[in-house]
């Protein structure tokens, strides 16, 4: 399992270990044990299997599709529920729109169906239920049955030039399939891909030039793309801040050299930052970007003393599933201007300004950057807390779909759960 898809099965069990009541295109999503089996259902009883693939060979970009059977199984003396559910893996750099995989599935042996694609924590998932009922509903298979799909995979134009070979899991998001009864398959892509990721890092923090020791800190934010390929989407960046210590009002300056000028960067509270996208085609034979930026505290801070500053880069997608897939850490200590001493440089531009894309790409040709953890962050209350808002571009084409993405969280936590119980044996 990739470390990128290891944060995210911790952000899922995370959620999925607390009461969720939330309001998604005016859905409520109720606590994950409201979606319990029913007394006597059997549950990790069924079992999957995937037909091969025809016609056989790899999937090109708005090429020819591919289907294949999905045969489920309920071997056990009592009824089972089924609750469909398709995780799409390892395709590479860049996260998946909606339109970038094709997926459909029609009944061969079970009842009428209907299927869509929705995203959870940034995955692409297809999921499937009996047509005509809600999208929470599940199928019932009968004691000793087999219901059997064809289901139909292929990529559409834009399916990223980062990303190749995937691997497709059938599974039950509510917990029917038995510990071994989930089913995998991996589809080769073409053209081959060599698979890289977006790295980036926190580089070169200290002092400012001619100001104070800790009264201002310079630091180079930078971006690498490994592997093939390029983004086919701009990038956005955002920056969330942490104080060590809470106060009312930080007024923490954020700034980025611009054309050889500082310039105030975009925010629209204490705790968040947005820096320009970086332009669609970022590719790794862009080699490194390099962004400066400097940050101090303003004239009207709250703060007395030095104060430990933590700034987490966060970046996803600047359009459709935007959850924030990359990213880069770093700490250290901040000190207000002291009144005899130089002033700070100069307060950041108002939120309405943002500086030009244009002015942030690296001076050098060379280039760096280091992939980190998943976050997306927002303000917790007044002590400036990084908090993960889960902020995904899309988690369906429909309302119903936010209760379904309840028991995917639950889902992810089971599957990650039965999946180190596997290593283990």
């Amino acid at each position: 399992m990739s470390a990128r898809t290891a944060a995210r099965r911790t952000t899922l069990r995370s959620a999925a270990a607390t009461a969720v009541v939330a309001a998604v295109a005016g859905t409520v999503l109720m606590p994950l044990s409201a979606y319990a089996a029913p007394a006597g259902e059997n549950l990790h009883a069924l079992k999957i299997t995937m037909g091969a693939p025809a016609p056989s060979g790899p999937l090109t970009r708005g090429g020819a599709t591919e289907t294949f059977e999905l045969t489920v199984a309920n071997p056990a003396d009592k009824a089972s529920s089924f609750h469909p559910w398709i995780l799409l893996e390892d395709a590479g750099a860049s996260p998946l729109q909606q339109s970038d995989v094709s997926f459909k599935v029609e009944g061969v042996t079970a009842p009428a169906t209907e299927s869509f694609i929705g995203h959870q924590d940034g995955e692409w998932q297809g999921v499937f239920h009996p047509a005509g009922k809600p999208l929470g509903d599940g199928f019932e298979i009968p004691a000793g049955a087999k219901f059997t799909w064809k289901v139909t995979i292929g990529l559409g134009k834009g399916y990223p030039t980062t990303n190749g070979d995937f691997k497709l899991t059938a599974t039950s998001y509510t917990g029917e399939a038995a510990d071994d009864g989930s089913a995998t398959m991996t589809f080769k892509t073409d053209p081959s891909v060599k698979k890289g990721k977006l790295e980036t890092a926190f580089k070169n923090v200290g002092d400012c030039k001619g100001v104070p020791a800790l009264q201002c800190r310079e630091m180079d934010l930078s971006y690498r793309l490994t592997g093939d390929g390029e983004f086919g989407t701009a990038l956005r960046t955002s920056v969330g801040v942490n104080f060590g210590t809470n106060v009312k009002v930080p007024n923490l300056q954020l700034e980025m050299l611009v054309d050889g000028k500082w310039q105030g960067v975009n925010t629209s509270d204490p705790y968040n930052f947005d820096l320009p996208t970086i332009p669609k085609g970022f590719s790794a034979a862009a080699g490194e970007r390099i962004v400066h930026l400097r940050t101090s505290l303003g004239p009207n801070t709250d703060f007395k003393k030095a104060t430990d500053i933590t700034l987490q880069s966060s970046i996803g997608l600047a359009e459709g599933n935007t959850y924030e897939f990359a990213g880069s850490q770093t700490k250290f200590q901040l000190a207000p201007a002291a009144t005899t001493t130089s002033p700070a440089p100069t307060p950041s531009k108002s939120a309405t300004t943002q500086p030009s894309a244009s002015a942030s790409p690296s001076p050098s040709s060379s280039t760096t950057a280091a992939v980190a953890a998943n976050t997306n962050t927002k303000a917790t209350g007044s002590t400036g807390s990084l908090a993960h808002t889960g902020a995904d571009s899309n988690t369906g084409l429909y309302s119903g779909l936010a209760a379904v993405l309840v028991a995917l969280g639950g889902a992810a936590a089971w599957l990650g759960a039965r999946r180190r119980r596997a290593t283990r044996a």
